[in-house]
């Protein structure tokens, strides 16, 4: 498969070792494959641990074993105290939490790229979108995204998302807590009701008809499922950044098998979780090992669908988190499915084997191999011919070069290959010491409950004030004009209450006399 004598084999494996030699920790991709198909233990394929944060990417068709190559990567960032998140599309990454399955194929993979192999669980997060599925529930508030943010997913323009902004600074100045998407829709909807109708023309920037398109994108977004994401406890992402008590990395595994067809919701809970982490982190430059790594399996559904925006969001992210300490691994079937100012950004590559059985499968087959550096494999027909746990590596030296083009073998990961048996994943999320900051769901006063007793309490004014009134005997019939200046003095009177500033005054009266009535029953919300 190689253009390559047995003497130049020989050059091959030299070049690798001396490759791939680095001085500081690394995590272990396996060996190189020879021209014969055998593995050689001594050229050892590796990634500088100070390299991950550079990012990367595990791409290859179905079934060529790249979930099981995050697995075992992810194993060993743990080993050497690096926290892992992993977002578990599939449903079968669980078994990171169990010992392994000690087996004769297992026993004779280990023996071939030269790996000890011991069966051994990871120290093991489960966490779930907003509940939904097994897992300590991740939740955010609507406050907590912005309307930046939000406007980016939603895949608003220009002038809608400066409106959002209108909505969301109304919502501050008044004391209204948003909280949960039906939060942001009592707001909108309340400025765009008669009874809010003053308080919009108050905005000047916020046009009903732009409020409404923000209703309607709201709406759809609720009804994709985002409605259970939002809303309290908020998941505090620092909480991604913990090690065991022996010094291991926690490995965060995010089921997302119940929500595979609500890809939306995965989109927002990344780009709220990376600009998150964005914000908070400080800068730190080139570090001996990340203080976190980011598996996203099923990286197609990221970007299938997504606006301009989005991922310009995602392209900017990735280009500067890595002076934050985070590495991002996108994983999918072929290059193709990343965008290309994204896959500028990722330095490591771990390439399964490829499949040519369409024009668009051998078009891919093309684009891929153009992206590697120039080797001595003809890598098209190494591609196509890869088995099983087999993959081209190229990875970023400590000096921050490309390494040789290996062809290499993987080791098998230590830890269950396959999901986690129910009961030991019931009882790893009931002991999860998360279980008790963000098991139980909150739903305290905020925008919607305040504004539903807002216009309650004023049907109920008007109510009141209706039957107070005195029930009098019909008018007398006015006098005629020339009656004198009394009746003048009346008609003075009327003209006077009936004019457009007295109204406009006792409205913003009333205005103000709810507010306060608001503040005297709720209390003014605190700002976040």
């Amino acid at each position: 498969m190689a253009d390559q004598s047995k003497t130049s084999q020989g050059d091959l494996a030299d070049r690798v070792q001396k490759g791939y030699a680095f001085a500081g920790e690394a995590i272990e991709l396996g060996a190189l494959v020879g021209d014969d198909g055998a593995a050689v233990p001594a050229a050892k394929v590796r990634i500088p641990l100070s390299m991950v944060n550079r990012h990367g990417l595990v791409a290859g068709a179905t079934g060529t074993g790249k979930t099981k190559t995050l697995q075992m990567m992810a194993e060993q960032l743990s080993a050497n105290g690096v926290p892992v998140f992993l977002a578990d599309v599939k449903g079968d990454l669980s078994g990171v939490v169990a010992p392994g399955a000690d087996s004769d194929r297992t026993r004779s993979r280990a023996t071939e790229v030269g790996q000890t192999w011991t069966a051994t669980g990871y120290p093991t997060e489960f966490l779930a979108l907003g509940g939904l599925g097994k897992g300590v529930p991740v939740r955010a508030t609507v406050t907590a995204f912005g309307p930046t943010l939000l406007s980016k997913v939603l895949g608003l323009n220009d002038v809608q998302e400066s409106s959002l902004g209108l909505v969301f600074h109304f919502a501050d100045q008044h004391g209204l807590p948003l909280l949960d998407l039906k939060d942001l829709r009592a707001v909108i909807q309340f400025l765009t009701s008669d009874e809010g109708a003053e308080q919009l023309k108050e905005l000047g920037g916020l046009s009903k008809a732009t409020a409404g398109v923000i209703l309607r994108e709201l709406i759809g977004f609720a009804d994709s499922g985002a409605q259970d994401f939002f809303g309290e406890p908020e998941f505090d992402t620092h909480d991604f950044l913990r090690t065991a008590t022996d010094g291991r990395g926690i490995i965060s595994v995010l089921e997302l098998a119940s929500i595979q067809d609500k890809p939306a919701l995965f989109s927002t809970f990344l780009m709220w979780f990376l600009a998150d982490l964005f914000a908070d982190l400080p800068e730190v430059g080139d570090v001996d090992k990340p203080k976190l790594v980011f598996f996203f399996d099923e990286a197609h559904l990221l970007f299938k669908d997504a606006s301009k925006d989005f991922l310009t969001a995602i392209t900017q992210t990735v280009r500067l988190i890595r002076s934050k300490g985070v590495g991002i691994f996108f994983v999918t079937q072929t290059p193709k499915d990343v965008p290309s100012d994204v896959l500028a950004q990722l330095g490591n590559r771990v390439q399964h084997a490829l499949r040519a059985y369409t024009p668009e499968d051998a078009k891919a087959l093309k684009a891929t191999v153009s992206t590697f550096p120039k080797s001595g494999y003809d890598l098209e027909e190494v591609l196509t011919g890869l088995g099983i746990g087999e993959a081209v590596v190229t990875v970023l030296s400590e000096r921050g070069a490309p390494t040789p083009v290996a062809w290499t073998r993987l080791p098998a990961p230590q830890s269950f290959m396959g999901p986690a048996e129910p009961a030991v994943l019931d009882s790893t999320v009931s002991g999860s010491p998360l279980q008790g900051k963000y098991g139980q769901a909150i739903d305290r006063e905020s925008a919607y409950e305040k504004l539903m007793a807002k216009t309650a309490q004023g049907a109920a004014t008007q109510r009141a004030e209706a039957a107070q009134q005195p029930i009098t005997a019909p008018a007398p019939r006015p006098a005629p004009a020339s009656s004198g200046a009394g009746g003048q003095a009346m008609g003075a009177v009327t003209d006077f209450l009936g004019s457009p500033a007295v109204k406009s005054f006792m409205r913003s009266a009333a205005s103000s006399a709810g507010r306060e009535i608001m503040r005297s029953v709720f209390g003014v919300s605190r700002r976040r």
